[in-house]
């Protein structure tokens, strides 16, 4: 039983920290040099990808563009605001809606929101205003996890084509190499049976060059004879 409680204690420790991902609860961020509340949510991506999808998804969603990128990514900040949004159609109440994105690990990212409606007026847990914008965070995170799974769907797709793609390449260069490799053995064996011809031909030559090494010597010999005889023909 002692041996269990290790393995118990750290699988409690998961199941806590899953459960903590994709719900917005109410903390604190330091903003300003003051304690600001906020709404705050972790979801298993990293903190660029956060980043860029609370920026796509308030934007589509809520028509609210976020600045804080710099022009070029160049000189940008760590918090990412809008100016007079509105946030609930009830109290028609336009806020300075303020967001920061932390990494509490690598593969977890935390996204922090709060808002002011004037100087120094920021939006209290209490408020009336921090339910609507709560509901947002929380809608947010619903949307975050729903996009990490299609993400993780599309790059496990074009995972799986591209090793499809390597397979059928693989296949037609093992199919190239074999047929190559049987056009070359029978080069080969046609180059050894012409080799042998060759062999036979040549010892045939031999014989016959034999043959006509002795043919030369009696035509010589021939004619040696008859210039002989043509000689004696000719002395007066």
């Amino acid at each position: 039983m002692k041996a269990l409680l290790p393995f118990l204690v750290l699988l409690l420790a998961a199941a806590t920290a899953q459960g903590q991902l994709y719900e917005a609860r109410v903390g604190s961020v330091s903003f300003e040099k003051r304690s600001r509340d906020a709404v705050q949510v972790q979801v298993e991506a990293t903190a660029d990808w956060t980043r860029d999808y609370w920026q796509r998804w308030l934007k589509d969603n809520y028509k609210i563009k976020l600045k804080g990128n710099g022009v070029l990514r160049v000189g940008k900040s760590d918090y990412l605001t809008a100016s007079q949004v509105l946030i609930s159609s009830t109290t028609n109440q336009f806020v300075d809606l303020y967001s920061t994105i932390t990494a509490p690990s690598d593969t977890v990212a935390e996204l922090s929101v709060w808002a002011a409606t004037g100087p120094d007026t920021f939006l209290a847990a209490s408020g009336r205003e921090f339910g609507p914008m709560r509901d947002i965070v929380q809608r947010f995170a619903t949307a975050a996890r729903l996009q990490a799974i299609r993400d993780g769907v599309n790059e496990a797709e074009k995972a799986l084509a591209a090793a499809t793609k390597d397979k059928e390449k693989l296949e037609r260069s093992r199919a190239n190499l074999a047929g190559n490799t049987k056009s070359n053995l029978a080069r080969i064996e046609q180059l050894h049976q012409q080799n042998a011809e060759n062999k036979l031909k040549s010892a045939d030559d031999s014989v016959k060059l034999l043959d006509n090494a002795r043919l030369l010597e009696l035509r010589q010999a021939q004619l040696e004879r008859n210039r002989t005889r043509l000689l004696n023909l000719d002395r007066p």
